[in-house]
């Protein structure tokens, strides 16, 4: 199962900006959700039509990228110690700086406890 997405509206604007039809805008921040999972657990794949989160509850802008390779943008976002306390994150996306969601991850719930802080990475890869 895959379970990270170039949503439709990401690769919409992949297409234009490449036709030159629009700037592409750049990525600006993390959205974070518990809707990844199924209620036995099992991580639910994204499907490229969504275009939000199954069930999302917060968004920050991220820490910053760096490029691994040529090909790959690695966004970076922390969740502070008082960010989600005590919830199960399951999802997250890549929002533009127009809000659009433009990627989607799903994964096994990873709880947060509120006595330390989470660091989460998505490689964009091309």
């Amino acid at each position: 199962m895959d379970n990270f997405i170039i949503t439709i509206n990401g690769r919409k604007k992949l297409a234009m900006a490449r036709a030159g039809e629009i700037t592409l805008p750049k990525v600006e921040g993390m959205a974070f959700g518990d809707g990844g999972v199924d209620a036995d657990g099992n991580v639910l794949a994204p499907i490229e039509r969504q275009g939000e989160l199954t069930h999302e509850l917060y968004r920050k802008v991220i820490n910053g990228y760096s490029f691994p390779s040529d090909t790959t943008c690695r966004y970076e976002c922390t969740l502070a110690e008082n960010e989600l306390p005590g919830t199960e994150i399951s999802e997250i996306g890549l929002y533009d700086e127009e809000g659009d969601i433009i990627c989607i991850k799903t994964f096994k719930s990873k709880g947060k406890d509120d006595d330390l802080e989470m660091t989460f990475r998505i490689d964009d890869m091309f």
